[in-house]
């Protein structure tokens, strides 16, 4: 008698995949080989060159034969030192999204339930659905402002282990304020999750949330990236500030020695590099306000933004048009015009003055 598998299928055939998986995507953004890339918020700048020299001396150093710190012991007590936090407060992860990962794994699960509010960063849902985790979500006000009103009767509802805020939010580069944030953490039943990737660039952080808990918990969780304003994308660094519960729930979900050792020494030594980073900074910022001023005389729409992007929707033209048109002038920028709330947008990273002015002609062309 022949033995029927998983799912139906004869043995040694492959089990399908996951019930709650199948409908679910991948996250990626257009590849196409153009000249200008402003389409995934990275850094236009590379990192110093006194980083780059320190980083190739650390790395020759390097015993390539052992593993990692598993602990990441120096780059966690660097980021500690840099927040004002202890190094147990600090959680080091490949990127801002395993981070995240770790998180939900953690908290997450079989009849648990995250909250968020659209539009706003893809990946918190998705990675959600990954672990099998709900999610509820609620809408943005049309400013793409928190609907405080909304947020409560969500948050009543799902009862979230997680709720997800992203500030500035990607991709309307909106940050919320700290009465919006305080507001939120005062009534988020379990963690309030601050994606702050691209923190920098806002006047205000959620860190300071984190001391005015009365029962001492800091249900907040600040989770920050090295992908931007310090130029490495590359490397792929995030990290979390956070109460040392969470930290130790989400060590205890991660893989051993997930962090390699030259993105550990990576991550120490940019912090070296402050001052060049809030050069680059303000360079984009100055930058951000030269396109904003553009976009005020060419028929679209767009929205203030406290990031490294600018997002938009053309008045006269379907976005998916001037997307095209921008490639063929070999730009490319991001498409979000099928993403919640976002119909007929299109996002732009500010990248270099030279890459702007390209945009920016491109951009008026396609309008006319």
């Amino acid at each position: 008698m022949e033995r029927i598998g998983p799912r139906g299928r004869a043995a040694g055939g492959l089990p399908e995949v996951r019930d709650d998986l199948t409908a679910l995507d991948g996250y990626h953004s257009a590849q196409v080989d153009v000249d200008v890339r402003l389409n995934t918020n990275e850094s236009p700048l590379p990192p110093p060159v006194a980083w780059q020299e320190a980083l190739t001396e650390a790395v020759s150093k390097v015993d390539f034969h052992r593993y990692p710190d598993r602990e990441a012991t120096a780059l966690r007590q660097a980021l500690a030192d840099s927040h004002g936090v202890t190094p147990d407060e600090i959680f080091c992860a490949n990127g801002s999204n395993e981070v995240l990962q770790c998180l939900l794994l953690a908290y997450g699960g079989a009849g648990r339930t995250v909250a968020l509010f659209e539009p706003t960063y893809t990946l918190h849902a998705h990675i959600a659905r990954v672990a099998g985790t709900e999610v509820a979500a609620g809408p943005r006000r049309d400013d793409f402002a928190l609907d405080l009103d909304v947020v409560t009767r969500v948050l009543a509802d799902a009862e979230p282990v997680v709720t997800f805020l992203c500030s500035p939010n990607n991709p309307t580069g909106r940050a919320d304020s700290v009465e919006e944030l305080t507001a939120v953490a005062d009534i988020a039943p379990g963690l309030l999750v601050v994606d702050e990737a691209y923190g920098q660039f806002a006047p205000s952080s959620a860190l300071g949330l984190r001391e005015r808990d009365p029962d001492g918990t800091k249900h907040v969780v600040v989770v920050r990236t090295f992908s931007k304003t310090w130029s490495m994308a590359g490397a792929r660094l995030g990290y979390m500030v956070a109460d040392p519960a969470v930290v130790r729930a989400c060590e205890g979900v991660v893989l051993p020695y997930h962090l390699d050792t030259v993105t550990q020494l990576a991550g120490r030594l940019a912090l070296d590099y402050t001052k060049e980073m809030n050069q680059r900074v303000a360079a984009v910022v100055e930058e951000r306000g030269r396109i904003a001023a553009a976009f005020a005389e060419l028929p679209l729409e767009s929205w203030p933004s406290e990031a490294n992007f600018i997002l938009f929707r053309p008045t006269d033209l379907e976005a998916g048009a001037v997307w095209a048109d921008l490639v063929s002038a070999s730009v490319l920028v991001r498409d979000c015009s099928t993403w919640p709330g976002l119909a007929g947008c299109l996002r732009v990273t500010v990248g270099l003055p030279e890459e702007n002015d390209r945009f920016l002609a491109a951009l008026t062309e396609s309008l006319r």
